[in-house]
């Protein structure tokens, strides 16, 4: 069996696989709809079609549109963790893996405008989500206050400073691409750094090492 691109294992069977590539068409389609905003007034026939999927399909995989978009945004939630997962592995400091994930998310707005358009719209709403972006984000704060390089006194309050600044950025960075720069970038996560309680030069500094190319994972 291989992994889906969510990290999720896909079937093995010929039935199983065409099972799941409608359900991951209707999802595809899902992520369409929340990337450009119109997936309140979209109908069940307008994700079908959008999809190149049989109407009576839907019901195969979803019980409402409410839980193919949930599960949309889950998806989206859940590809960016794995890959921060991935690229955090490679770094052994907490402050550093907290500051890379802030400034790969930040850089998404240019790699993979559709999934930073989903997490401007619908991110906040699952900052307590088991899955995607919040848990690690928390791992990331209380590591960092465990090992004493951050100063936090409740880790979800800082999440939740966090989540409203990653989101406002990338909101500028998508209304405006091309004036948001990548030192900008980092001048936000430095910020956050600092909020953390890094000291000033040191969160500097780590908001400008180098970067691993996304496309490298």
């Amino acid at each position: 069996m291989a992994a889906s691109r969510s990290g999720r294992t896909e079937p093995g069977t010929r039935a199983e696989r065409r099972k799941a590539s409608t359900r991951q068409k209707l999802i595809d389609a899902a992520r369409g709809f929340l990337a450009s905003d119109t997936h309140s007034t979209a109908s069940i026939q307008d994700i079908t079609d959008a999809a190149d999927v049989g109407f009576g399909s839907f019901y195969n995989h979803f019980s409402s549109k409410t839980e193919l978009f949930q599960t949309a945004v889950s998806e989206v939630l859940e590809e960016l963790g794995l890959l921060l997962d991935e690229l955090g592995s490679r770094v052994d400091d907490p402050a550093m893996a907290f500051a890379q994930s802030v400034r790969l998310t930040v850089r998404l707005a240019v790699a993979r405008p559709e999934m930073a358009q989903v997490l401007v719209r619908h991110g906040m709403a699952y900052i307590d989500a088991d899955e995607g972006l919040a848990p690690r984000a928390l791992r990331d704060i209380q590591a960092g206050a465990a090992s004493g390089r951050f100063r936090v006194g409740e880790p979800r309050i800082a999440l939740a400073t966090t989540a409203g600044a990653l989101l406002a950025v990338l909101h500028v960075s998508l209304v405006n691409p091309d004036g948001v720069t990548d030192a900008m970038c980092d001048e936000a996560a430095e910020q956050l750094l600092r909020m953390l309680g890094v000291p000033l030069d040191e969160a500097r500094e780590i908001a400008t090492a180098p970067l691993p190319a996304v496309d490298q994972v």
